[in-house]
């Protein structure tokens, strides 16, 4: 009986997701909240826990950088990455990733991306290069970056939970920074060396070219800045530069704070005030109208993403949760003999859960208690600093929205899906870049 019942939650869970990839966009979130109807009132599951948190910090970014994209603050920073790009554009399938990831490292949300993604498709085109291998790379540093940003919510989380057992702010993010970013180059150098880059001999490219299907490559356009633009920049900027040093300075270092003892506002708490607070000095300086941010496309596409961590991440952890001991089981019995394998895990999580945040949150839990993670006993947390990189699988499945972006953008035809789903443009170079980061990951935490 309880096998059939684990069967039919498992069809459950699965279904769920499948039906929300299908509706696509903010249909995802919808499709978890159903599948949390069917586990708790069908199926007697206790529902989880809403990753609350995690939501609350993506809503704070998300509402600073709208109030910077309508002061025209994102026009600039595309204006400035545009120039990096087309000043050496034989090098573009390294330029792009790393516009894309220290994009995102500012941000703290992926979602940068898609302003760069006309730009790269240009470039690609005018040195007669596939734009499907500059694209692809550029869309999973994006992700990747994620692991990265000390404002994301994923980094938010994984710090919280790793700082009681030794592991300081500074200290992770300069493991984090560095072997993600170095991971995304080494992905780049491997498609550069033994990718077929020469887009004149795609046979889809050639034949959208016969039927007239493809711009001829415009050249560099000059975007008429808003008076407050680079102002708006600056105040962002100055924000996350604020977050960064009371995050560190609110850190321990052996186990003694860096400045501040007695803390009274947390991590959390610190990253969404300052954002709101970036906002409102945004709105002020450089005359935005507040009714007008709703409006902006970072606002819609942060909200959708809201909407899908709430439903897919409480239908994951409604599901974890009820297994919680049998998932520790498996993850003691494996984990503590291959420790790569919580990178597995963490891999194959997110491309369900669809966030790097929400991924964290529903299985680090379960392998800190699962591997008697303690702070007196701190010993096998180097895993979960090392396989964070991991939670980044969005890719794997092609309905992400800097992904599929990316192929609707590129009139080429060179980044497409393939007719078997899986076999898409992005998921050698996201397996690649994962890979290189992880292993990167384990040899950086070796030298603490």
């Amino acid at each position: 009986m309880e096998t059939i019942m684990l069967i039919l939650q498992i069809i459950v869970l699965l279904g769920a997701i499948f039906v929300g990839i299908r509706l696509g966009g903010i249909g995802i979130g919808y499709a978890g909240g159903i599948g949390v109807v069917i586990l708790g009132l069908g199926l007697g599951m206790t529902p989880g826990s809403i990753p609350w948190d995690v939501i609350l910090i993506i809503m704070s970014v998300i509402a600073a950088i709208s109030a910077m994209q309508l002061a025209g603050g994102l026009d600039y920073l595309v204006q400035i990455a545009e120039k990096i790009l087309r000043s050496n554009p034989k090098y573009i399938n390294y330029l792009a990733p790393s516009v894309t990831y220290f994009l995102t490292i500012l941000a703290g949300t992926g979602h940068t991306a898609f302003s760069m993604i006309p730009v790269i498709v240009e470039v690609a085109k005018e040195q007669n290069i596939k734009p499907s291998a500059p694209l692809s790379i550029a869309v999973v540093s994006s992700q990747i970056a994620i692991t990265a940003s000390p404002v994301s919510a994923a980094v938010v989380y994984m710090t919280g939970v790793l700082e009681p057992l030794g592991w300081s702010y500074p200290v992770l993010l300069g493991i984090w920074i560095p072997t993600t970013f170095i991971g995304c180059m080494l992905t780049a150098f491997i498609m550069t060396m033994f990718y077929n880059l020469d887009l004149s001999k795609d046979p889809v490219y050639q034949e959208r070219l016969a039927q007239g299907l493809v711009q001829a490559p415009i050249g560099s356009q000059n975007i008429q800045l808003k008076e407050g633009a680079k102002l708006s920049v600056g105040i962002f900027i100055i924000g996350v530069l604020c977050v960064v040093l009371y995050a560190t300075a609110i850190s321990k270092i052996g186990g003694q704070p860096v400045l501040i003892e007695n803390v009274i506002v947390s991590r959390d708490a610190a990253i969404m005030s300052f954002m709101l607070g970036i906002a409102t000095l945004i709105v002020i300086f450089c005359k935005v109208k507040p009714d007008k941010i709703s409006d902006t496309s970072v606002f819609k596409s942060g909200m959708v993403a809201c909407v899908c961590v709430l439903g897919v991440a409480w239908l994951g952890n409604t599901f974890v949760g009820g297994y919680t001991k049998e998932i520790g089981d498996l993850s003691t019995e494996l984990v503590s003999k291959i420790p790569a394998l919580l990178a597995v895990a963490y891999f194959f999580a997110s491309m369900l859960l669809y966030s790097q945040a929400a991924t964290a949150k529903a299985i680090t839990p379960v392998v800190v208690a699962a591997l008697g993670i303690t702070v007196a006993n701190p010993g096998d947390s180097y895993m979960l600093v090392a396989s964070f990189a991991a939670v980044s699988a969005l890719f794997v499945l092609p309905t992400y929205h800097t992904l599929l972006g990316a192929v609707q953008m590129d009139d080429t035809g060179s980044t497409r899906i393939g007719k078997y789903i899986f076999n898409h443009a992005f998921l050698i170079p996201g397996v690649l870049a994962i890979a290189f980061s992880v292993v990167l990951g384990f040899l950086a935490v070796s030298l603490f």
